[in-house]
């Protein structure tokens, strides 16, 4: 996929101008959004990046077209995993909903910077060391198995960022509508709404270790796997907002996100073998007879896994819900029973 400096630059600034344009018409003045305004901004969002990728698909090939395609939910798949995390940290420090939007643009723009420095690291591995593969695929199964546990770090609103955070920097317990400084008695303190900001930065920083080695899994374009994540980012923030309550029905998601990292892992062992230049395996020669699993085999992988855990998760979550309701109307019969029965009570 041959692209240019220009296309680059030109990309790159209008994701740019997307976040300010964001920032001005959405975030400056702090409110709640509705579910309606969440919804259209979400809805135009995900509409832009599939057109996006149709565009790919017909100027550079249907090749590079899936290749974005199975990025994409990837990486959004991911993100709203960032989503909930983003939720712990927001209700750890009781951020209030109104603030919350200034919390997140930021929180996203950190993600995308840090996941920016990442592609560029990790197409400068993959251009010079094909021996990067087995690292990404070793690092794409243990976090397989994090997500498994779901383990993303222990408490991420108490990090050890916040910690050093408290002790360097004058706290004020109390927010000050969306600022993140103060001045009381001629002295600067920090707000509690910076606290997050670093904690969620902390967090950004752990999750672009998930994320890029899964894309490089599915591509080694880094325009692919630049514009994917930005994608994957943007309308994130109104995606908070329309699934709040949603995600903490989403029981299953850590499974289906390391049932995707542990394939993708596997395709990237895969790959890793047939390109081999490791002395210690097979003499240092490819390993030509090593299956290549195809594009569109992993954008089907991955599109059917997340549906499978979202209707298992919702199915799951209902069925408590009823099995509750169903123990609180039979507890209350009995407690009726008892108390007909009970000759002290008539």
């Amino acid at each position: 996929m041959d692209v240019s400096l220009t296309t680059w630059l030109i990309t790159i600034a209008v994701t740019i101008a997307f976040f300010v344009f964001e920032f001005f018409t959405h975030v400056r003045k702090p409110h709640e959004p509705t579910i309606g305004e969440s919804a259209r901004w979400s809805a135009f969002y995900i509409g832009l990046a599939l057109l996006f990728g149709v565009g790919i698909g017909f100027v550079s090939g249907w090749g590079f077209g899936g290749e974005y395609f199975a990025g994409y939910l990837t990486e959004k798949a991911l993100s709203i995993d960032n989503l909930f995390v983003f939720l712990l940290i927001m209700t750890g420090f009781a951020v209030p909903r109104m603030y919350q939007q200034k919390v997140l643009m930021i929180g996203i723009v950190i993600a995308l910077i840090m996941r920016a420095g990442f592609i560029a690291a990790g197409a400068a591995l993959i251009e010079n060391f094909s021996w990067v593969f087995y690292l990404f695929g070793a690092l794409l199964f243990v976090l397989a198995y994090q997500q498994i546990k779901g383990d993303h770090g222990g408490n991420a609103a108490d990090n050890a960022f916040v910690k050093i955070a408290r002790r360097v920097l004058p706290v004020d317990d109390e927010f000050h509508e969306d600022k993140f400084t103060v001045k009381k008695g001629g002295k600067r303190f920090v707000t509690p709404l910076l606290l997050c900001v670093i904690a969620i930065g902390f967090v950004d920083l752990v999750f672009a270790l998930d994320s890029i080695p899964a894309i490089y899994g599915l591509t080694n374009e880094a325009y692919i796997v630049f514009t994917a994540n930005a994608f994957a980012l943007m309308g994130l923030r109104q995606l908070y907002f329309l699934i709040g309550g949603l995600l903490e029905r989403l029981v299953y998601l850590s499974q289906g996100l390391a049932i995707i990292l542990a394939f993708i892992g596997v395709k990237l062992v895969f790959h890793a073998l047939h390109v081999n230049e490791v002395p210690f395996i097979n003499g240092g020669e490819p390993l030509l007879w090593v299956p290549e699993i195809p594009i569109w085999f992993s954008l089907l992988f991955i599109g059917a896994t997340i549906t499978v855990a979202t209707i298992a998760s919702l199915a799951k979550t209902r069925g408590d819900a009823q099995k509750a309701k169903r123990d609180e109307v039979d507890g209350e019969k009995v407690t009726v029973a008892k108390d007909s029965d009970d000759p002290t009570r008539r």
